[in-house]
């Protein structure tokens, strides 16, 4: 009987949790980014920035045409401002890990994802963070105006696909990056063409982010709605 309860009340952890959940999959693929900027600045060496907007890939370092990964830095040195990057970046995701769910963890999400939009982690990144800020705003916060948006039919279709959206949202941020970096895709040449899929795959991604959240909702209610007839 105890072994059932504490199952039950796991399960209804995980189903309250999802919107954090989503956002500590989508934080730290976004980190990663921010990483990768990192990098590279470093890899530009102890030279200066010659102003706030930089390629955060420089000439040396660039593997196609469209390879240069703009970025806007307060830090007038590469060297310096790829440090700042990466450690800001492996701080977001020990915070998204830890504390996302804590009273504070939005607020310190937000403050460090500008912080490293600040200090060279890049720019293409920002409607994604603070898209995935908004709509993590919702965690465990009523979902009244989802429930009346989101039909009985709709929100059984989808509510079981999450995680796997949220994952994939991931997936597709992190294919883009790397092509954006690397500009290689398997039997495509033209860097026009390379440039078209890599967008793609970025705009798949923040579509990816709207659905996994609003499934996630969709799951809530529907928990919510099925322990509520078990209380009758």
């Amino acid at each position: 009987m105890n072994t059932t309860i504490q199952k039950e009340k796991e399960s209804t952890n995980v189903v309250k949790n999802a919107p954090g959940i989503i956002t500590v999959i989508l934080g730290i693929a976004l980190a990663i980014t921010g990483i990768h900027h990192g990098v590279f600045e470093i890899l530009q060496g102890n030279t200066s920035t010659n102003g706030m907007l930089i390629e955060s890939i420089g000439e040396s370092q660039r593997m196609w045409l469209h390879g240069n990964d703009p970025a806007f830095t307060l830090i007038p040195n590469f060297l310096v401002t790829g440090i700042v990057t990466l450690l800001v970046g492996i701080l977001i995701i020990i915070w998204t890990v830890f504390y996302i769910n804590k009273n504070y963890g939005l607020k310190g999400f937000l403050i460090l994802f500008i912080t490293l939009t600040l200090t060279g982690g890049g720019i293409g990144f920002i409607p994604f963070y603070i898209l995935t800020w908004v709509y993590s705003k919702r965690m465990n916060k009523e979902l009244n105006w989802w429930k009346n948006i989101l039909s009985a039919n709709i929100r059984k279709s989808i509510s079981n696909t999450w995680l796997i959206s949220a994952i994939a949202s991931a997936g597709f941020l992190i294919i883009g990056l790397e092509i954006s970096v690397f500009g290689y895709i398997p039997g495509v040449t033209d860097p026009e063409k390379i440039l078209t899929i890599c967008w793609s795959f970025l705009f798949v991604s923040l579509l990816l982010i709207n659905y996994s959240f609003i499934s996630g909702f969709a799951y809530i209610i529907n928990d919510q709605i099925l322990m509520n007839k078990d209380a009758l």
